[in-house]
């Protein structure tokens, strides 16, 4: 015979093992209903990025076409055809520059290549990066000028760290007009080492300044100028994998300051 007691204790004793199994299924749902959100997030991603990439490629390779047709079907000058053989050129670049920017992001995205932080000279991978610019600059005729510290070594990823400087630059040189000036100067701060990148370009208005690192965005008032908007994302990755950040300070008509700060330790 079972006592009120002891009916009582098994009572309680079932309904704390069906409040575990409740909490534990709720947990197990809430867990489920997270990936099913970052799945729906990972595609929409994929989707978007797909449909950039489809645009990105979309101008260079109808320009391709066209010069291939033209050079077909139309007879010209030697020196026409040199002219549109050179304009195949300017897209397999451009079309070049996007794949390579692609899989670099990708890699780093993925895991696939990790930074590694090395003690080196900042002076060394400074050089890299302005390497890489210089005919840009001598064709525009733009004034370059650099303030760095000789001394100055700390550990960075000095290879992903001068693409991420080349591609700031890259950017700087693009938007300056012709006879403007560029200028690089790298401070000593308690924290983090300074690169500012400032140049007398057309500026970024200020609406625009948070979405200029989104992957592939570029404001209505440059498409004029050549370019496929993946650097500056490309560069934010790199800094921000290092422990840095990137900050811009723009005034439309004056110029734009990018402000690299990478972490002393």
């Amino acid at each position: 015979m079972v006592s009120g007691n002891e009916r009582t204790f098994t009572d309680l004793e079932a309904e704390t093992l069906f409040a575990r199994i409740s909490h534990r299924l709720e947990r197990l749902y809430n867990i489920m209903q997270i990936n099913r959100h970052k799945a729906e997030d990972e595609k929409a991603e994929l989707q978007s990025l797909l449909s950039d990439i489809s645009h990105q490629t979309k101008t260079p390779i109808s320009n391709l076409k066209m010069i291939n047709d033209t050079l077909l079907t139309r007879r010209m000058t030697e020196e026409k055809q040199k002219e549109f053989l050179q304009a195949a050129g300017s897209q397999l670049d451009k079309l070049d520059f996007l794949i390579q920017a692609m899989v670099k992001t990708s890699r780093l995205e993925t895991g696939v290549i990790t930074l590694e932080k090395k003690s080196v000279p900042f002076t060394d991978t400074l050089t890299a990066a302005l390497n890489s610019v210089l005919a840009l600059l001598e064709k525009k005729q733009i004034t370059l000028s650099v303030h760095c510290p000789d001394h100055l070594t700390f550990f960075h990823d000095s290879r992903w760290t001068a693409e991420a400087l080349y591609n700031i630059l890259d950017n700087a040189v693009k938007y300056t007009p012709a006879y403007g000036s560029i200028s690089v100067n790298v401070q000593e701060w308690e924290m983090y080492f300074k690169i500012d990148i400032a140049d007398t370009g057309r500026g970024i208005p200020e609406k625009e300044q948070a979405a200029i690192f989104k992957r592939f965005y570029r404001e209505e008032a440059v498409h004029d100028i050549d370019g496929i908007s993946i650097g500056l994302f490309l560069a934010r990755e790199i800094i921000t994998m290092q422990g840095g950040y990137i900050q811009v300070t723009s005034s439309v008509g004056y110029g734009s300051v990018f402000s690299v700060f990478l972490p002393r330790k």
